[in-house]
């Protein structure tokens, strides 16, 4: 009789992407406090931006900081790739 593997078997039990990760005191005033998966943590960083319009007109791959970006990103323009990087420095 065959078995059947899952994907995770094998791979130690699941993604580091779905593990819960902290945001830190100045991410969380846009994600939030609680511990939430890393994937979630981009999902929210850009509803933010996208609801406060942050994508820069002429090149969208940039996004201009407002106060609270700026405390996380440490300058007033990002491109979206610098942007993950930057992010990531704020959860534990």
């Amino acid at each position: 009789m065959a078995t059947t593997k899952t994907k995770t078997e094998g791979k130690g039990g699941g993604s580091a992407l779905q593990r819960p990760v902290t945001p830190s005191k100045d991410l969380a005033a846009i994600v939030g406090e609680t511990p939430i998966p890393r994937t979630e943590v981009t999902k929210k960083v850009w509803d933010y931006i996208k609801a406060n319009n942050l994508q820069d007109e002429k090149d969208r791959r940039s996004i201009n900081a407002d106060a609270k970006l700026e405390k996380i990103f440490g300058k007033k323009q990002v491109t979206m790739f610098e942007m993950t990087k930057l992010v990531n420095q704020h959860l534990s």
